[in-house]
């Protein structure tokens, strides 16, 4: 069914929380570029020290600057929305931050909507997306399924005055390439394979499972992976998409797993990849020879974490991408794009375009710091 949400209820969260895990693996600076590599492959299996730092402080800066310039303006008119590409408990957090963001801006609660498609498909995205701009919707941040077919709608959309902005995944070739508000993806795909590297002492045969081999957020993940694994006798020996589908990861990894008996590690890139991959690992008795490296904190995968089935899993801040984003998404409507992008433009990295939420690397020595993050921002 359709998952349409209304804010429901009041979420205490700090307005800065800026959270440094254990000081080890790859640490990072505050725009999520990589600071230092691994020294190289150790001659055995090690286990993982996770380290995290988010990007808050700089966005708390940003989201007071467009608080300000918005202060005594009518935001009547604006009515914006978060539209996300599968109905995931990654998801939530992104979903708490953006009703969050509305109810701080004193946004009526009937003019944010937050869509996520219940299964994943571009056709209830694209209906969503044609259900919002019937009820005026002013502009939306979207995580797009497909990029390339969602440049045609962008391009309508932003022709007639709806703001569009690029979360979770970049939008290159569209109307809405100039801003991207989420995670630094190269980034984060390296310290997936840095890790994954650690925990098989530099050899062995992975393989890399994935929801999307088009959207540019896997794309970039993968790259950064591959990028991480050079130098080293690890080889990828398959990318298999899995077309947002959970049960496919799974049925996908059991059959990587039956077929390919050299194969020691595995990749899970989008956020319900993590407990597919660990429930066949799982299934298929191969806890101690198979390593699991996922992407994202889904409630399973950080239970996977703490028993030890998944090594590590590289962790984002989609909460701030639905809280950022709200801010931008009015501050266009109301003081104009011009206007938005010049108070926009101090925050940005280097590449002048990106907006990062930040990155890093949770493991089992530092799971309960990070989970108590998560409980102070309401989304645990």
């Amino acid at each position: 069914m359709m998952i349409r949400t209304r804010r429901s209820r009041t979420v205490a969260v700090a307005a800065v929380v800026l959270i440094s895990l254990t000081a080890a693996g790859c640490s990072k600076n505050a725009g999520g570029s990589s600071a230092s590599k691994s020294a190289g492959p150790s001659a055995a299996p090690v286990a993982l020290a996770g380290s995290v730092t988010f990007n808050q402080t700089n966005l708390a800066k940003l989201d007071a600057a467009l608080k300000s310039a918005l202060a005594g303006k009518d935001l009547s008119k604006v009515d914006i929305a978060m539209v996300v590409n599968v109905a995931a408990d990654y998801w939530k957090a992104g979903q708490v931050g953006f009703l969050k963001g509305c109810s701080d801006l004193g946004i009526s609660k009937s003019k944010c909507t937050y869509f996520a498609p219940p299964n994943g498909k571009l056709t209830e995205q694209n209906s969503e997306l044609e259900t919002l701009r019937s009820q005026g919707v002013t502009g939306y941040s979207i995580s797009a399924i497909d990029p390339t077919s969602a440049a045609g709608t962008i391009h309508t959309d932003v022709q007639k005055g709806i703001g569009v902005l690029a979360i979770d995944s970049p939008l290159p070739g569209t109307d809405a390439a100039s801003l991207y508000l989420g995670t630094p993806n190269y980034t984060a795909g390296f310290q997936a394979g840095t890790a994954m590297k650690q925990v098989l002492g530099g050899k062995g045969k992975v393989a890399i499972l994935v929801g999307s081999l088009t959207a540019s957020n896997a794309t970039q993940r993968i790259a950064g992976f591959e990028d991480a694994l050079k130098g080293t006798k690890i080889t990828v020996a398959q990318k298999v998409n899995d077309n947002l589908q959970a049960s496919t990861a799974t049925s996908d990894a059991e059959t990587i797993l039956a077929n390919n008996p050299d194969v020691t590690g595995l990749y899970g890139v989008y956020s319900y990849d993590g407990p597919a991959l660990a429930q066949a690992v799982t299934s298929a008795g191969k806890t101690a020879s198979v390593h699991i490296v996922s992407d994202d904190s889904d409630a399973q995968t950080l239970k996977f974490i703490k028993s030890g089935v998944i090594s590590g899993t590289v962790v984002q801040m989609p909460y701030q991408q639905g809280y950022t984003g709200a801010y931008i998404l009015a501050a266009e409507k109301v003081l104009g794009k011009a206007a938005t992008t010049a108070i926009i433009k101090p925050y940005l990295e280097k590449d002048g375009s990106t907006l990062s939420s930040g990155v890093g690397l949770v493991t089992k020595s530092d799971l309960s710091a990070y989970q108590s993050l998560e409980s102070q921002l309401g989304i645990g």
